[in-house]
């Protein structure tokens, strides 16, 4: 049978990747923020650079006149406050990403551009389907590097998703919430700080009572790239009921 502490871990980890540069792939400007925004500001905190590329134009979150700008707006004030590089836009159309040959190149020049020690993208099994669809043109772009010693690193951004590696972010939650206050335009459609910070309490279930608040990640070995990534998760789920 196959324990609690076998399906989600019961310490944290000090981060996800030690070392830097990291590169963060969001799907819409402010998915790295109410994802992983404690981790990235624990993260700069301690000197890694980080690198955030933005995926989409975001242009169908609302009904506001030029979203699409001010999404950028927003997320160049954010990465400002999380201590981040200037942000990186793709400008693809909202709800319109395919992992084509166009995508994952266009991703892998940003890989290679930067050179980073961990990549991070959203969880195969999040919601929204440019959530999703950045997780396989990641996973896609990495494979096309070949023998590589990047770490990928998957993160969560609304939805629980397999996790094994926990991030204690207590410290950092009130930047976090500052940094999710700047994301003015998706806060008119949804209580997204409100289930942000649920989420990261929700986390910190099986951690010490001194830990309030945490990020979960799922972290993969390179050798995992010679395979395919939904195919992954879904093995990993289902040997949870196997077992």
């Amino acid at each position: 049978m196959i324990n609690e502490n076998q399906i989600v871990p019961y310490t944290d980890v000090p981060l996800p990747v030690e070392e830097g540069p990291w590169l963060v792939f969001a799907p819409h400007a402010d998915d790295e923020t109410f994802g992983m925004g404690g981790t990235l500001a624990k993260a700069t905190a301690q000197g890694i650079r980080v690198h955030l590329v933005v995926m989409t134009d975001g242009a169908l979150g609302g009904q506001i006149e030029n979203l699409a700008g001010i999404r950028q707006v927003e997320a160049c004030k954010a990465a400002e406050m999380l201590g981040l590089e200037k942000p990186v836009f793709l400008n693809n159309r909202d709800r319109e990403l395919t992992c084509n040959a166009d995508s994952i190149n266009q991703v892998l020049g940003e890989i290679q551009q930067v050179s980073p020690a961990a990549v991070f993208f959203p969880g195969v099994f999040e919601l929204h389907p440019d959530h999703r669809m950045t997780a396989l043109i990641v996973w896609q772009a990495l494979q096309k590097m070949g023998e590589t010693s990047i770490k990928p690193v998957s993160y969560e951004i609304l939805v629980q998703s397999p996790v094994n590696q926990l991030v204690d972010i207590t410290t950092y939650i009130s930047t976090k919430k500052a940094v999710m206050e700047l994301y003015e335009s998706q806060l008119r459609e949804n209580s997204y700080i409100d289930i942000a910070m649920a989420m990261n309490s929700l986390r910190s279930l099986t951690l010490g009572p001194e830990i309030n608040y945490a990020e979960g990640f799922y972290s993969y070995d390179q050798s995992q790239l010679k395979n395919d990534l939904m195919s992954i998760m879904t093995d990993k789920i289902g040997s949870y009921l196997e077992h």
